[in-house]
């Protein structure tokens, strides 16, 4: 990490208070009337936040609903990443009506965020674009310009000069450069973020049009010339944030509120951690085993892997050598012969039975990303899906209560969280370690009242699976547990 401390050193200021940026946005969020509303395209953007609710579909009962809550923030979970260009552009379509009209009933403003994924895949510009357009059309006020920030500090994503990184072990990566990029739905080549948003708008926006906030004004705490920047922006322009430290969002953002006092509007398109400070939520240690789990559940908990990156791969090996793990093979390259059915209910069979002897199962995907000769992007996703889909069945028919879920992936997670455990209404107690939250299902769910843990598949160290799981089976000392 020599780049990231040599790059801090560069642009460390002697008169950089944090505690005194801090306590200025709190200053701007007290007289902010905002209601923020966080589109989340898979479940991991709740990695940074605690008690917060997510809705796990968009009817406009629970949009006003989420309105009406007394927290500032709430998250529609949209799962557009898995979804065709035809369904999110529908998806957003019927969400910012509704948002508009749910603005209009309760009188109170508010903020639209597109969360997306701090390695930059995505529907993007799409749902940004369809936000934009139909806010226009339901007679919302106009957004003058959009927001780009995928700085996400858990996961070790930083953009200094523009540039945004990935960070590998001690090594920090352009994002054009890394597995990501060349992910075969929404690959990208540019690491430069003004090139990426030329790249990604068809030279519609071109890199040189694009607005920079500069990590040298952010440690300067230039408000002023900051909110200035935002008052420049019209007609949908589009701005970039650098960032290195969660303090650098806090400064953004002070000025952030500031333009909006003067009757500016935005989009944003951001990862997690500017949801944490545009909302001013706190920080909270990571949460502990008897948090989670009942000791007295003697069943096993299960862990599904579904992501294929090698990150992932590398977590789930550190795995093996575990106590009271029984670990089985999903054969997902089934997909391609018709026989996922018959492959779901041979590893659930396998599950049921480890769950029920007080042990712990992974079941995971073949790890070799499967390559189909003439493929193309919409077919890839398509079958991606029916994957997700046979995955999901590996919790959703099991007879047996776990005494906890772990998710490996952000399609996974979201396929398991709403279609397996069939949560409606989740509560955000906060996060297991930095960057992996957990949800607490609700009564309506298929397993009322379980630590559901949606591990993203591009976040965390190589040790990090392994200490999610230990600290989950830690606490457990047998006793009483349920059946479906």
């Amino acid at each position: 990490m020599r780049f990231y401390e040599e790059t801090q050193k560069q642009y460390e200021n002697p008169s950089y208070d944090r505690e005194a940026v801090r306590q200025l946005l709190c200053q701007e969020l007290a007289a902010a009337p905002y209601k923020i509303v966080v589109l989340d395209d898979d479940p991991t953007g709740v990695q940074t936040v605690h008690d917060v609710s997510v809705y796990t579909d968009w009817s406009y009962a629970n949009i006003l609903a989420g309105f009406m809550e007394e927290e500032r923030t709430f998250y529609i979970l949209t799962n557009s990443r898995a979804m065709t260009k035809e369904e999110t552009t529908k998806l957003h379509q019927t969400i910012a009506r509704a948002v508009a009209r749910a603005s209009r009933e309760t009188g109170t403003p508010f903020l639209l965020i597109s969360r997306g994924d701090s390695t930059l895949r995505g529907h993007y510009p799409l749902e940004t674009q369809v936000l934009f357009d139909t806010l226009l059309s339901a007679g919302a006020e106009c957004p003058d310009g959009e927001i780009l920030i995928p700085y996400f500090q858990a996961g070790g994503r930083y953009t200094v000069e523009n540039i945004h990184y990935v960070r590998y072990g001690d090594t920090l990566i352009p994002a054009g450069e890394t597995e990501f990029a060349k992910d075969r739905t929404f690959g990208y080549q540019a690491s430069d973020l003004r090139d990426y948003i030329e790249e990604k708008t068809e030279g519609r926006y071109g890199a040189d049009r694009v607005a920079v906030i500069s990590l040298e004004s952010l440690r300067q705490m230039d408000y002023d010339g900051i909110t200035g920047q935002l008052m420049e922006l019209d007609g949908f322009d589009k701005m970039i944030v650098n960032a290195l430290e969660p303090s650098d969002l806090e400064v953004f953002c002070v000025s952030l509120y500031r333009a909006l006092q003067q009757g500016k509007r935005f989009l944003f398109r951001t990862a997690a951690d500017f949801v944490k400070a545009v909302s001013g939520i706190s920080d909270r240690a990571p949460l502990r085993g008897e948090e989670l789990v009942d000791a007295h559940n003697p069943h096993g908990g299960i862990v599904v892997v579904g992501s294929h990156t090698a990150k992932t791969t590398e977590q789930m090996n550190r795995l093996h050598g575990m106590p009271n793990l029984e670990f089985v093979e999903f054969d997902s390259d089934l997909v391609l012969k018709d026989r996922l059915d018959e492959e779901v209910a041979r590893v659930v069979e396998i599950s049921e039975q480890a769950i029920r002897n007080g042990k712990t199962v992974v079941a995971y995907t073949k790890r070799t990303l499967l390559c189909v000769q003439e493929d193309t992007k919409e077919d890839a996703l398509l079958r991606s899906v029916k994957i997700s889909e046979a995955v999901l069945h590996l919790v959703g028919d099991l007879k047996v209560c776990p005494a906890f879920v772990v998710a490996k992936g952000g399609i996974t997670s979201s396929d398991i969280g709403v279609k397996a455990l069939k949560v409606e209404k989740a509560r955000v107690p906060g996060q297991i370690l930095p960057g992996i939250p957990v949800w607490k299902t609700g009564e309506e769910s298929t397993f009322p009242g379980i630590a559901y843990v949606i591990f993203p598949g591009n976040v965390g160290d190589p040790e990090s699976l392994k200490q999610v799981v230990e600290t989950l089976t830690e606490s457990q000392n047998g006793g009483k547990a349920c059946e479906k």
